[in-house]
């Protein structure tokens, strides 16, 4: 119906047809249910005042108990990945290399500002992912190999992380969602200052400087001898980076680092994982797309914090072996598009997260997972 023939009588007072209309559906289901026919839009819209506070419990312990009741062959997926080393060597020297030979280019050069984004971003961003994959033990049988691969990983990058991100990352898996422990939540404050396009377009673009600074805001670590190394190893490689090839290299590198976590193709993960879509209480998101060949395949986001011990090359297999569990979640069809739906799309923000409030650990017996996790997180002190 045009507007010069609506009659807006009909209306309620609207001055326009598309008063009150929502915004496309922005996931896909590759099996519909009768719950969820993958076009119309599950739930109402969130509450943009607030995140969604929930009373129940994460949903993977429980679908992971399922999983496992239903294939328990999928203990046979666990386990290291002896291909990620030699992946890191490569990107880690590819990154090198390439700030080397940019040494004598002009640093607002659009040749060095194309190979900081469309190189380094890529390679760097590949790299933010080797150590999310090492931080779980899956490079190396051993503690201590995954450890060292991870501050090798960690030198491109420029500033020393890995040792931080990992128990961060751990406590991330063990209390998804705990308002306080979780740092992957954003805080009241980001919501207050950041919930309009004007502030999601400033979060999109600096999104790496959140996931770095908000932990130390939220929760603060007890520094270890693993934390030390890691500064330690970082530093020198800066000064010997600087002190020999100059600062254009060093450079290079964090711009790349800039470019991973901000309005890169890939870096839609940060929002695609854990941000509520289409009126969903649904808390993690997959996405089965070809960047996934760039980034450890953690676009398998449920199978990942279903099964953290199952490595990159194995998490298709993982979906393949339950399509039952995985075929009907909704998952994200883009990850460039989501950054763009995340700004555009008033109907998800800096809200769209699903919070609990922090509680103990609930006296259970774990799984071979959960086990795993504990075990992960104690050595790591």
């Amino acid at each position: 119906m045009s507007v010069d023939k609506a009659d807006f009588s009909l209306y309620g007072g609207a001055e326009t047809l598309w008063e009150g209309k929502r915004s496309p559906r922005r996931t896909t289901v590759l099996t519909p249910t009768a719950q969820d026919d993958g076009r119309s839009h599950p739930g109402p819209p969130q509450d943009p005042t607030d995140f969604l506070w929930l009373m129940t419990e994460e949903p993977h312990r429980s679908r992971r108990m399922a999983i496992m009741k239903a294939h328990p062959e999928v203990t046979k997926l666990m386990g290291h990945e002896p291909l990620t080393k030699y992946i890191v060597l490569g990107v880690v020297s590819l990154q090198l290399i390439t700030a080397i030979v940019l040494r004598h280019t002009r640093v607002l050069s659009p040749s060095f500002l194309f190979c900081a984004y469309a190189i380094g971003g890529t390679a760097n961003h590949n790299l933010f992912l080797a150590i999310h994959e090492i931080t779980h033990n899956l490079a190396f049988p051993g503690v201590w190999p995954n450890k060292a691969l991870a501050v090798f990983a960690n030198l491109p990058i420029g500033i020393p992380y890995c040792a931080m991100f990992k128990r961060y990352h751990i406590e991330h898996h063990k209390y998804m969602g705990q308002d306080g422990v979780d740092t992957d939540l954003p805080t009241r404050l980001e919501l207050l200052m950041l919930n309009n396009v004007l502030g999601k377009v400033f979060f999109a673009t600096f999104q790496i400087l959140f996931y770095a600074l908000r932990p130390g805001f939220v929760r603060s670590q007890r520094i270890t001898m693993w934390h030390v190394w890691n500064f330690i190893v970082q530093f020198v490689f800066d000064y010997l980076l600087v002190r020999t090839f100059g600062v254009k290299p060093m450079v290079y590198l964090l711009l790349s680092s800039f470019f991973a976590g901000s309005l890169h193709p890939c870096a839609g993960h940060f929002i695609a994982e854990h941000y509520l879509w289409d009126g969903m209480e649904q808390e993690t998101f997959s996405y089965y797309g070809p960047l996934n060949l760039l980034a450890y395949n953690v676009g398998y986001h449920n199978e990942h914090h279903d099964f953290p011990s199952v490595a990159w090359t194995r998490l298709p297999a993982l979906r393949a072996l339950a399509p039952e569990f995985y075929d009907i979640l909704p998952s994200h069809p883009s990850w460039p598009m989501v950054i763009v739906n995340f700004i555009r799309d008033k109907e998800v923000g800096i809200f769209a997260r699903a919070k609990r409030l922090a509680k103990e650990s609930r006296p259970v017996k774990p799984t071979v997972v959960e086990h795993e996790l504990e075990v992960d997180s104690d050595k790591s002190e």
